[in-house]
């Protein structure tokens, strides 16, 4: 049996207590639903609200470990063509716990794109990181077979360069046995220390088995204001 995340880093910052558990179960219990796509950002919906935001390659599996999050198989699009949604896509919760906004950012990195395309990207995501004061933090998919590729460190660059923070979420962590994944964990964190925007501790998650999937929902709902409710 694979360890569970917060085990994973040897970083006792990852650890969450039940009520903090608690408080990202209740966050993703509600339905969540789909706002927007946007092509540009005149068309963002108001900053009023805390937001956190996925980025990642195109073949990370983001689409399936936002899904997970959410517990809708459906939510976030699945496609078996890398790169194919090219929109900021925005998810908010049904009323009623707190109001938050989940943007799930183009795929990058797809192989054989026309330059304009990428260009696209670049400088969708680009006016979206410097116009969104209330940007909590961007959790970048590193696909934990793979590692960090020069890719995935140019856009850590282009966080830096917006003082845009961001934690790395490992996924597909279900595919390594326990040694590897900590080898992986542990050159990740050695990268992170070298980018100021880099928040210090990795989440491995698998969005088939769950794993490291209630500790990102208690991340998130950190990060979105949720009040942690002290058992008697």
């Amino acid at each position: 049996m694979q360890p569970l995340a917060n085990d994973m880093t040897g970083d006792t910052e990852t650890s969450f207590s039940a009520e903090e558990l608690a408080a990202g179960d209740k966050l993703f219990l509600r339905p969540w639903r789909f706002v927007k796509g946007v092509v540009g950002i005149e068309h963002l919906p108001a900053a009023d609200r805390p937001e956190v935001a996925f980025a990642g390659r195109s073949n990370v599996g983001k689409s399936s470990l936002i899904n997970a999050l959410v517990r809708q198989h459906g939510l976030a699009r699945t496609s078996n063509t890398p790169g194919r949604t090219q929109e900021l896509n925005v998810f908010e919760p049904e009323p009623g716990l707190v109001d938050c906004y989940l943007f799930d950012l183009p795929g990058y990195g797809f192989a054989k794109a026309p330059k304009a395309k990428v260009d696209q990207w670049t400088g969708l995501v680009k006016d979206y990181l410097r116009g969104r004061p209330n940007l909590s933090r961007v959790f970048l998919l590193i696909d934990s077979r793979h590692g960090l590729k020069d890719i995935d460190r140019e856009i850590m660059s282009m966080l830096d360069t917006s003082a845009v923070t961001y934690q790395v979420v490992l996924t597909k962590g279900d595919k390594l046995n326990a040694h590897k994944l900590k080898a992986v964990c542990e050159a990740t964190t050695a990268v992170l220390a070298k980018h100021p925007a880099a928040f210090p501790t990795v989440l491995v998650t698998s969005a088939e088995k769950g794993q490291g999937i209630p500790e990102l929902r208690a991340t998130v709902a950190q990060l979105a204001g949720v009040e942690v409710l002290k058992q008697a």
